[in-house]
């Protein structure tokens, strides 16, 4: 399936898979930034990705491949594109990703011992590392990225696209631009996408929603419950002067858009599909 968007989702997971990042390192805002620009250079439609907190050869981190290969994608349709590191340096190891959401296949194998083992080392690993990356922390990292980039000559419409941990604050940043005591603005953004979110809070997070939202998430996500995400779809629903859409994709765990089965042709349609969907809801509402 080809688009008029400079992307072609029925190659994207195979690039994602085995291309090289072209883009560069920089500082901005006083983090780490991968840069990808689009062909010209414009600003003009400027993207942040808040990735996960793991970080491996295929996922999600922000020096990792598949997040920057997928930030050269959208670049190539027209998006200028900046992946900060809002963990400083903290990210988890791949292994925990596979530990808190393995492939359905390996699912299937593991026996009672095997699930007991995952459940602790989750339980662990995160009472250790959730406490360094608060919200209270966090959000204002973020704010002040997006302040950084509104005040960056070029840019008009600014957009937000997170994945898993990084969802929950992409979903935060549409809530708006809120002001400080001195009536200044701090953060908000113009358009979101979120990918199978994790630590979400419903109704809060998504009460406050002002901008559009465009959400994918699998029916076999351990970490977002099908529950969960049908009190999402119901409160959205009711949301009529926002733009939004909730897509489930049937038999996808948490983390598909970037790590899917490689085996799978179902794996690897739905994270085509699912990317290509965050591509042209930012198209729309960035133009």
């Amino acid at each position: 399936m080809a688009s008029g968007n400079g992307m072609s989702a029925c190659c994207l997971s195979g690039k994602l898979h085995e291309g090289k990042p072209v883009g560069r390192e920089e500082q901005l805002g006083g983090l780490s930034v991968y840069v990808s620009e689009p062909k010209g250079g414009s600003k003009a439609k400027s993207l942040i990705f808040i990735t996960d907190g793991t970080h491996a050869v295929a996922v999600f981190g922000w020096e990792t491949p598949n997040v920057r290969l997928l930030a050269d994608e959208y670049a190539k349709a027209g998006f200028y594109v900046y992946v900060p590191d809002f963990l400083e340096g903290d990210s988890l190891d791949m292994s925990f990703l596979d530990n808190i959401a393995p492939s359905l296949k390996t699912q299937e194998g593991q026996g009672v011992t095997d699930k007991a083992a995952n459940t602790a080392i989750v339980g662990t690993t995160l009472a250790t590392w959730l406490p360094k990356h608060t919200e209270g922390k966090t959000k204002p990292m973020v704010d002040g990225f997006v302040n950084t980039l509104r005040t960056t000559p070029g840019t008009d419409k600014l957009g937000a696209v997170g994945f898993c941990w990084g969802a929950r604050y992409a979903i935060l940043e549409a809530h708006g631009q809120s002001t400080d005591e001195n009536g200044s603005g701090i953060g908000g953004v113009d358009a979101v996408v979120g990918y199978h979110p994790s630590l979400v809070t419903v109704p809060g997070d998504f009460d406050p929603v002002k901008v559009p939202l465009s959400l994918a998430v699998g029916t076999k996500d351990s970490v977002l419950d099908n529950d969960t995400v049908g009190k999402i779809q119901d409160l959205l629903t009711k949301k009529a002067d926002v733009p939004n859409e909730v897509r489930v994709y049937e038999d996808q765990v948490h983390g598909f858009a970037l790590r899917g089965d490689w085996s799978s042709d179902k794996d690897k349609k739905a994270m085509d599909d699912s990317i290509q969907q965050g591509v042209e809801w930012l198209q729309k509402y960035l133009s």
